[in-house]
């Protein structure tokens, strides 16, 4: 039975929510604070989180970035009236891994807390793989883990799930449909920017860091592929690039 903690100050709206996902069979605590739930995080080992953002004291955006800042993995659906594509986006950046909007139907939570838990358990790497190493990239299912020059890239346990799967198929472009089934357990939705933004988050942690290459690249239009390309290659086609839109340019008459 899946322990799912609820984090909303609307105590009438946090019971409803509780008494949907315990008739769905699930096990859910309600807490109407911040550092509460920080603590219940901590300690408590949820499976899954679904967190209102506008909470008195420590708000939801700051309970991520601490959660996430402490390597805590547990899956987060938040739960927010604020609807805006910038606050769901900047939500997932900061380590998010579901987002619906209020007024939530109570049908959909569960089945978005069930994906959740299901990618919180099931969907991790099996602990005995290999490790992949590529270039100065190695990944490593059994810590849950990547490294950029042997030093770690703190990927998030959704993040490591996603670069893991493009390892698997290193140099086939995998479509957003596939990663968003893949990781998430749900179909890709109108301007569900999801998968773009756990990559981008990947590139920072990763492409960035690395000494000699770039890994994740874009097939724009349809997903991404994981193939080393050296770094020195691409500036010099950069540069090469801005030369002759110099040389091409309009001339003065």
């Amino acid at each position: 039975m899946a322990k799912v903690l609820i984090v909303e100050d609307d105590e009438l709206l946090g019971r409803g929510m509780a008494e949907s996902l315990t008739a769905a069979g699930l096990d859910p605590v309600l807490v109407t604070k911040g550092d509460v739930a920080l603590a219940r995080l901590r300690y408590g080992n949820p499976d899954v989180c679904v967190l209102d953002l506008m909470l008195p004291g420590l708000d939801g955006w700051r309970l991520i970035e601490l959660a996430r800042a402490e390597g805590i993995g547990t899956p987060i659906v938040v739960v927010s009236a604020r609807g805006t594509e910038h606050d769901r986006i900047h939500a997932l950046e900061i380590g998010a891994d579901d987002y619906l909007v209020k007024p939530v139907s109570m049908a959909e939570l569960v089945a978005r807390v069930r994906a959740a838990a299901r990618r919180g358990h099931s969907a991790l790497p099996r602990q005995d793989g290999n490790a992949i190493e590529i270039e100065e990239l190695r990944i490593d299912p059994r810590d849950v883990q990547a490294y950029v020059d042997e030093v770690s890239a703190e990927l998030t346990p959704t993040e490591f799930k996603v670069l893991y799967a493009l390892a698997l198929d290193a140099g086939r472009v995998v479509t957003r449909d596939e990663l968003l089934q893949k990781i998430w357990g749900r179909r890709r939705s109108f301007r569900d920017r999801t998968v773009d933004v756990c990559v981008k988050r990947l590139r920072d942690k990763v492409d960035r860091r690395a000494s000699s290459h770039t890994f994740i690249q874009t097939r724009f239009g349809v997903g991404y592929k994981l193939d080393p390309i050296a770094k020195d290659s691409v500036e010099e086609h950069d540069t090469a690039a801005e030369s002759e839109n110099r040389s091409t340019g309009p001339s003065e008459s």
